[in-house]
């Protein structure tokens, strides 16, 4: 789409309603909506964020799972010339507050009642001085919200959007990191729009296909590669709740989908599905994926059995508004499993060694990237940015990797200390920090471990105040209550101290190779 600099999500909502007004934009449950009715529907929750008060620049919060309601909020979030805050739907109070608290959210939206969980419940014990007003969406709140929308403030929220410019932040995506608690990535609407419309060229996607959006809206992979990649071509937009394979397989045939994008766990999940033996998922054409190594077997069989007739991997991280290189099509399943594609066109990568300096092709270093990509800094944390982004611009990534004589990327570690659970980034500091919350614990360290079905999961090794006792059953419990499921630990070890170095750092490598399977 060619869209007049410097690009904006409203911008692009107004050129999609132009060129594709009639087409369905989105189909939820019993929605169906066209491209439009969306760009309607935002302009008017645009207009009762300007009369609940809402101002430019004003972070507000979304926290709840794939749904209409949540691209309309976000979008007109943007109209209105504030920025978002996606929530993690598994976030429990504790990290959930700690989030909006560092952001200063104003407004947050939450789903009313998720598998059970009451988000304003969650927080209800939190300090968040700067929140002033909580919404449940399909409730009497949504409504009564819904109804600050006047003549007056629809035509300042219209106003406001056209104003919106390509530097403004759209969101502050908050990731975890080494130091143990999440920080705000800031991605303005320039980068976005530029970033995944590069995207979107390279894997194929097109105005007539049908994308079942099963990675969450709250991480890149869903909200960027996902539905905003959808309103800059023209494709239909099919949110999913929850993962449910049985369903997931239903929707493909029933929906005629040909866009599914996912972890590798996704497809492996659906492969090992037994009703994909009765089913032809004929209609499927284009699947990416990344988040860790793919095996060729994989690829092979996603087309033999799945139908795909394009598969393509790429690498990237929040930091980088969530794409630093992609395969191709014509691509082969070897280069696919084995490399994680060339870098976007105006991006510059280099592998170098630890002294800074760039490697020859084939060896390993860390990940350095700089361009339009790259975020503008960790929210309201200069001294974490300046970590992460030296005076040249270039983004010291963590990750290790090298690069072949033609370009292509290939991540041999994805961080020193991260694991991935399920396609989820979990990193060691950050679940020490929960853990140790526990009036039981004076010690514990975080490793990952090989699992099955989920690649790695979390193991605790655990150093217990004097006379205390609790058992494994007991801690995995509490840790369940406080902390997203995919971080807690599936197997602890009690020990009397952990191994250290002489400046007294955890020896995490002599931790992962004990075996606690």
């Amino acid at each position: 789409m060619n869209l007049t600099r410097p690009y904006t999500t409203p911008a692009v909502l107004a050129s999609v309603a132009r060129t594709f007004g009639a087409q369905t934009a989105i189909e939820d449950g019993s929605i169906r909506w066209t491209f439009k009715e969306l760009q309607d529907y935002a302009e008017h929750t645009a207009g009762a964020l300007v009369g609940a008060g809402v101002l430019p620049g004003d972070r507000i919060g979304i926290w709840a799972p794939n749904s209409a309601h949540w691209i309309v909020i976000a979008l007109a979030v943007h109209c209105a010339g504030a920025c978002i805050v996606p929530i993690n739907t598994r976030l429990k109070g504790k990290e959930a507050g700690y989030i909006l608290r560092c952001s200063g959210v104003k407004m947050l939206f939450h789903d009313g009642n998720f598998l059970n969980l009451r988000y304003d419940e969650l927080i209800a014990s939190e300090k968040l001085p700067e929140l002033q007003k909580i919404i449940a969406l399909n409730s009497h709140e949504w409504s009564a919200f819904k109804s600050l929308c006047t003549a007056d403030t629809l035509r300042i929220a219209q106003t406001r959007s056209l104003n919106v410019t390509g530097e403004d932040i759209a969101d502050v995506m908050f990731t975890s990191g080494t130091t143990g608690q999440p920080k705000g990535v800031i991605s303005n609407h320039a980068q976005n729009i530029r970033v995944f419309t590069q995207w979107s060229d390279t894997v194929g996607l097109q105005h007539d296909d049908r994308y079942l959006i099963v990675n969450p809206f709250f991480h890149t992979f869903g909200y960027k590669a996902g539905w905003l990649a959808c309103l800059l071509t023209g494709a239909t937009i099919i949110p999913m709740r929850v993962f449910d394979v049985p369903k997931i397989i239903r929707l493909i045939i029933d929906e005629r989908i040909s866009v599914l994008p996912g972890p590798p766990t996704l497809f492996q999940s659906i492969l090992a599905s037994p009703k994909l033996k009765f089913n032809k998922l004929s209609n499927l054409r284009l699947a990416v994926t990344g988040a860790a190594n793919v095996p060729v077997k994989m690829i092979e069989e996603m087309r033999k059995e799945m139908g795909f007739k394009t598969i393509i991997t790429g690498y990237g991280l929040t930091e980088s508004t969530g794409v630093v290189s992609l395969c191709r099509p014509s691509d082969t399943p070897e280069r696919i499993s084995n490399s994680c594609g060339t870098p976007l066109p105006g991006v510059e990568v280099k592998v170098v060694n630890s002294a800074g300096h760039e490697v020859s092709r084939g060896s390993e270093g860390e990940i350095w990237v700089r361009g339009y990509n790259v975020m503008q800094g960790y929210f309201n944390d200069l001294e974490a940015t300046n970590a992460a982004i030296d005076a040249e611009g270039w983004l010291h990534t963590g990750d290790i990797g090298s690069m072949d004589e033609k370009n292509y990327l290939r991540i041999t570690d994805r961080m020193k200390d991260m694991f991935i659970v399920g396609g989820f980034n979990c990193y060691p500091a950050e679940i020490e920090n929960l853990l140790s919350a526990h009036p039981l614990i004076t010690q514990v360290a975080i490793v990952g471990i090989p699992d099955e079905r989920l690649g790695e999961v979390a193991a605790a090794y655990v150093v217990l105040k004097y006379d205390s006792n609790i058992n494994e059953r007991e801690l995995i419990a509490w840790s369940r209550k406080n902390m997203a499921n995919y971080k807690v630990p599936r197997k602890i070890k009690f020990v009397s101290s952990l191994p250290m170095t002489a400046s007294g750092k955890v020896q995490r490598f002599a931790l992962r190779e004990e075996n606690l399977q």
